[in-house]
């Protein structure tokens, strides 16, 4: 079975208190937006002579770390503990969407790995339930799992559908290249409960948005990377109704009207993206 696990980006993002753990309480919007990677996964052949539970492969962009630490093996691992009937498996991950980019691919991989197996395994799983699972993969993980529209809050795991109309609109996806730390992003933050929610601006036009709609990350970020303060000032320039910083970074992108989006207005070091939202 092949699914394409797709990513997101945060409409808005304020951080609202550090909690005795260490942890962040946050309250944000997440869109999802059809930039994707493909995930494939097989039952082993019965005669291959493997010693390993999980055969993972990938392609693509080339992801960090050993292949037993990968969210996707985790996945598998996590189910195989209440359903032993889970099978060996081959999986094999083509990876498009940028790595620590704010775009969450890490955890739609995740996630989407939980909704193959279930399928294709036929666990049974209620989405509720496959939620629970997911988030103790990671904090945006349960996301995937409805991968629809949601307000998002605590970690980013309390979330609620809420469907917007941007059908009348594209999104323009710029990566730097540059990686940034999540912990050093949120040691830079000031929290506080900010005078409007995310809950009720992101109902509002989205001509509204540029003036009440903030990321908390970037008063951090583009002091010490002025590079992605002015991707988002260009945006600007060439018509956006809005632009933001999606995550803690460093991908950047604006809004347009339908039909507007600019061309070639960013070095040929940069990824760019020319991307649809998902309104409902």
């Amino acid at each position: 079975m092949i699914l394409f696990p797709n990513a997101k980006i945060n409409l808005g993002l304020n951080i609202i208190r550090k909690r005795p753990d260490g942890y962040h309480e946050l309250e944000t919007f997440f869109c999802p937006v059809n930039l994707c990677d493909a995930l494939e996964i097989i039952p082993q052949n019965p005669h291959l002579s493997s010693e390993k539970e999980v055969i993972f492969g990938n392609s693509g962009i080339i992801i960090d770390g050993n292949q037993e630490e990968n969210i996707c093996v985790k996945a598998w691992h996590l189910l195989k503990k209440d359903f032993p009937i889970l099978p060996r498996i081959s999986m094999h991950l083509h990876k498009v969407i940028p790595t620590g980019a704010g775009l969450g691919g890490g955890s739609a991989d995740g996630a989407f790995t939980l909704r193959i197996l279930n399928s294709l395994f036929d666990l049974q799983i209620e989405d509720e339930q496959l939620a629970i699972y997911a988030l103790q993969l990671g904090s945006d993980c349960p996301f995937f799992i409805i991968n629809k529209p949601c307000f998002a809050q605590g970690q980013g795991e309390r979330i609620e559908h809420i469907a917007i109309d941007l059908s009348g609109y594209e999104i323009l996806l710029v990566h730097p290249g540059i990686h940034i730390s999540t912990p050093k992003a949120f040691a830079g933050v000031k929290p506080g409960i900010p005078g409007k929610s995310i809950y009720a601006i992101i109902q509002q036009p989205v001509s509204s948005w540029r003036s009440e709609l903030v990321n908390d990350f970037e008063t951090a970020i583009f002091p010490q990377y002025p590079a992605i303060n002015e991707i988002k000032n260009k945006l600007y320039m060439h018509g956006a109704i809005y632009a933001s910083m999606t995550g803690s970074g460093s991908s950047v992108y604006g809004i347009f009207e339908k039909g507007n989006l600019p061309e070639h207005i960013f070095p040929s070091g940069y990824q760019v993206f020319r991307l649809r939202p998902t309104s409902r």
